[in-house]
């Protein structure tokens, strides 16, 4: 990755124009032409530094309502498997372990969205099932402040 690339993902970051010729506009703004921005962005992609290009939905929009992270007590001999179990269900959309604290003993986080808190808890129910992990809370968000996409 070079400079260049780096300008391109900056500028990507903050999405497309709805126009015609999307990667143009960006190509005008970087001093580039427009088949070499999609050629860098492919290649970035098959060089895995970025996994993906795609849309980013709004979820509240569809009528996702409820989102809720789920903190799992797992034995230290079963987090790769639990972590993933959890991770290859469509219903979450980030798993993460961390490490326990005094007063704090999950070490395994998943989030979930959902239309209601209900079906937020139905799923965390199908993730111990499948898991065999019994041990976990559900904490809903209340109330978001921020949220977006990491940026470089």
């Amino acid at each position: 990755m070079d400079e260049l690339d780096l300008e391109l993902l900056k500028v990507a970051q903050d999405g497309l124009d709805l126009t015609e010729r999307p990667y143009r506009v960006w190509g005008e703004v970087l001093v580039m032409g427009e088949e070499e921005v999609i050629y860098r962005l492919r290649a970035m992609e098959e060089e895995g530094i970025i996994r993906r290009f795609a849309a980013t939905i709004g979820h509240r929009a569809l009528g996702i309502l409820a989102n809720a992270l789920i903190a799992w007590r797992v034995p230290p001999e079963k987090v790769d498997e639990a972590g993933a179990i959890f991770a290859a269900a469509e219903e979450v959309t980030h798993c993460y372990e961390r490490a326990t604290a005094q007063d704090w003993p999950y070490n395994i986080y998943t989030m979930v969205h959902s239309r209601s808190r209900e079906e937020c808890l139905q799923i965390a129910e199908r993730l111990s099932s499948r898991s065999g992990i019994s041990d976990y809370i559900v904490l809903f968000s209340e109330k978001e402040y921020k949220k977006i996409s990491a940026r470089i």
